[in-house]
């Protein structure tokens, strides 16, 4: 980045898996567009040790079979001088309960660091990515993020821990971090992981989704006229990302993240049909994220392109679209316009950079638009200025 600001790229490695047009394998990442990219995930195994999640795809075992795509992504970094990989450990289905036991033992902390000193220099890495999701929540203990008689919150501590084994290296360690204020409230001692943390990657998206009864946007970001009266007031980038800040998180470290996909619902009334509107179900899955409820901005360009009924609408508030199709389908998503107000949020507030979740879901066939990857693209043309 000509500007100094960052941009970080996950990739879902399991995207290799995907049909048709969906499948996604390392080489067809672009790595000029991102500085840092991040492959996920890796895990945390009952002998406090990381742990392979794919060894197929990610290794090659001592027999010699498998794909080893933990090399191949850290051989993207000779095709884009200044690049810097990290492994990410962690993730949703990961959970938080063997985190929490092992970040509570000094000797199992100790195990847990020296086997991702050990992962990262076999394979090449230059930095973790912590997405324990979350300290203090979804089984894990308070203790997770509260000092206890001076000693120092075991999600911290976790992070000094690997920060010291790090540092003779010079690689980077980096948390993948919630952006709904009670999660932060509850799991984060922020300026304490602020002080070890090179960058702090806010995952603002997965805002609202078909886990509730009503429809609203993934990612908005700025409040709608009706969230004040549901309690959904802090359900937006730019609240987000303002409370992270008033909490300690310098901006110098702090990351937005931006979602590549779309989140939808089944309308219970077709007729009924902006925000806030009754749903009976998640939106239809996609032909390669498969998915209810989700559909991968490659998708939503399909989408486009298959149903007739298809309409783009724009929300003044939120500054960000949705759409309905196929009769009963409602899904909130971004594109390129909403995207880059976005990113200029980032520029606004001074914030390090931005963050995608994840690359193999933008149009990477470039199928509908004049580039390939316009959603990356265009970040990178904002954030550059």
């Amino acid at each position: 980045m000509t500007s100094g600001k960052i941009f970080v790229g996950y990739y879902g490695s399991w995207a290799v898996y995907r049909p048709g047009d969906g499948k996604f394998d390392v080489e067809q990442i672009d790595p000029t567009l991102c500085t840092h990219l991040v492959y996920a995930f890796a895990g945390a195994g009952q002998d406090n040790k990381i742990k392979v999640l794919d060894p197929w795809n990610d290794i090659v075992d001592a027999s010699g079979s498998g794909k080893d795509a933990y090399r191949r992504f850290n051989a993207l970094k000779k095709r884009s001088p200044g690049l810097k990989t990290l492994l990410a450990v962690g993730g949703w289905n990961e959970g938080s309960t063997t985190f929490s036991q092992m970040a509570a033992d000094p000797t199992k902390r100790a195990t847990f660091v020296r086997s991702c000193v050990d992962l990262l220099r076999i394979y090449g890495f230059d930095g973790l990515d912590m997405d324990w999701e979350y300290p203090a929540n979804r089984g894990g203990n308070s203790a997770d993020k509260v000092c206890f008689q001076d000693v120092q919150a075991n999600f911290v501590q976790l992070l000094r821990d690997l920060k010291a084994a790090f540092m003779p290296y010079g690689w980077l360690l980096t948390a993948a971090v919630s952006a709904g204020k009670g999660t932060i409230d509850t799991a984060y001692d922020v300026p304490a992981m602020s002080q070890t943390l090179d960058y702090i990657n806010v995952m603002v998206y997965d805002m609202h989704g078909a886990w509730e009864s009503y429809t609203h946007h993934n990612a908005p970001l700025f409040a709608h006229p009706l969230d004040q009266s549901r309690g959904n007031t802090y359900f937006n980038a730019n609240c987000s990302m303002r409370y992270w800040l008033s909490l300690g998180a310098p901006k110098e470290k702090l990351v937005m993240g931006m979602p590549i996909y779309g989140r939808g619902f089944t309308l219970a009334n077709p007729s009924n049909n902006g925000f806030y509107a009754p749903t009976s179900g998640p939106g239809t899955a996609g032909p390669y994220t498969r998915e209810a409820g989700i559909l991968g901005f490659n998708e939503m360009c399909e989408v486009q392109k298959r149903y007739g009924d298809f309409q783009r609408i724009w929300n003044h508030d939120i500054k960000a679209p949705y759409c309905t199709f196929n009769s009963n389908q409602w899904f909130g998503y971004d594109d390129n316009e909403s995207i880059a107000l976005k990113a200029q949020l980032i520029l606004d507030l001074g914030l390090a950079g931005g963050m995608v979740w994840s690359v193999e879901t933008d149009d990477f066939r470039g199928n509908s638009a004049s580039e390939k990857n316009p959603i990356q693209n265009t970040i990178k043309r904002v954030l550059n200025g």
